[in-house]
């Protein structure tokens, strides 16, 4: 596809929200997208329902009744076509694709590569390398042009708007995860990469709105962020991140497979966390705005 072509490709993600942003809060929802392209499905060594381990399944359901008025961006493709949460430099894994020099992978490779769940990942349905051949230096190039980028050129231009408006931007990251071992395990993970993604009193306000709900709080263990967070927040300049991960079984069905009747709780308490957030922002700029 030539470059002037690329630019009337429909994104494969939805932008919902106000051009002009009315929050400083911006919501990214990277993970849940469903959408496995027919070249990609011929190249499975493993049927594609058995790739929906790798979505956050359906937490683009509860985002949907949470968000209001902000911003959000929610990934139609697959993550197991590509994964928005990795580097297309550091996180390419030679073992699926034909354009990572193998002599400087064992330098650079990150522990998310190594456990075969990288840019494109190679692990699910349990199968330890789900294509059937190696994917062309081109072909991952295209899926970073076309996909990976425009998301990241979206939530920069989201953040940047809101920063403008408001003098501060917060992006919440919004996953899920499956239920964690343990009789009393934690229900969801705040991250903010061990501090370095945003000022502490987000954290601390999105902690006492989960803990107010009644459920079981985990902060950056055993999910700190990753490269959305790395990439976009930059709190010297006023712009944080926080990743906002919330158990499956919350709001599944019994199969973990379909939206179930904890949706609309779990929405609940997660528009109180925005709301919560946007208020503490506000307050943050105000502040800052009087010194």
């Amino acid at each position: 596809m030539r470059p002037m072509e690329a630019a009337a490709t429909p994104p494969s993600f939805d932008r919902t929200g106000p051009i002009e942003p009315m929050s400083p809060v911006v919501v990214s929802v990277p993970h849940a997208g469903r959408d496995y392209p027919p070249e990609m499905q011929a190249l499975l060594t493993v049927p594609v329902a058995r790739l929906t381990a790798l979505e956050d399944r359906h937490v683009d359901a509860v985002a949907a009744r949470a968000v209001g008025d902000e911003v959000m961006l929610v990934a139609r493709r697959a993550r197991g076509w590509i994964d928005l949460n990795r580097s297309p430099l550091r996180d390419r894994d030679p073992q699926v694709d034909a354009g990572v020099d193998p002599r400087t992978f064992a330098a650079q490779a990150s522990d998310k590569v190594r456990s075969g769940i990288g840019l494109i990942p190679r692990r699910a349905g349990g199968a330890d390398n789900m294509w059937r051949r190696k994917l062309t230096d081109a072909e991952v190039q295209a899926r970073i042009a076309y996909d990976h980028a425009p998301y990241h050129a979206a939530i920069d231009a989201a953040l940047a708007a809101a920063h403008q408006r408001f003098g501060v931007a917060l992006l919440l990251d919004l996953h899920s995860m499956p239920p964690l071992p343990g009789v009393a395990a934690v229900q969801v993970v705040l991250g903010n990469r061990h501090g370095h993604s945003g000022a502490a009193l987000f954290t601390d306000v999105a902690a006492g709105v989960v803990r107010a709900a009644g459920l079981r709080l985990g902060i950056n263990h055993p999910y700190a962020g990753g490269h959305i967070l790395a990439s976009h927040a930059r709190p010297r300049a006023g712009i944080h991140a926080l990743q906002l991960e919330i158990d499956r079984s919350l709001y599944l069905d019994a199969q973990f497979d379909q939206p179930g009747d904890g949706v609309a709780t779990t929405a609940a308490w997660v528009r109180r966390l925005i709301d919560a957030l946007t208020e503490a922002a506000l307050a943050t700029s105000h502040r800052v705005a009087a010194e």
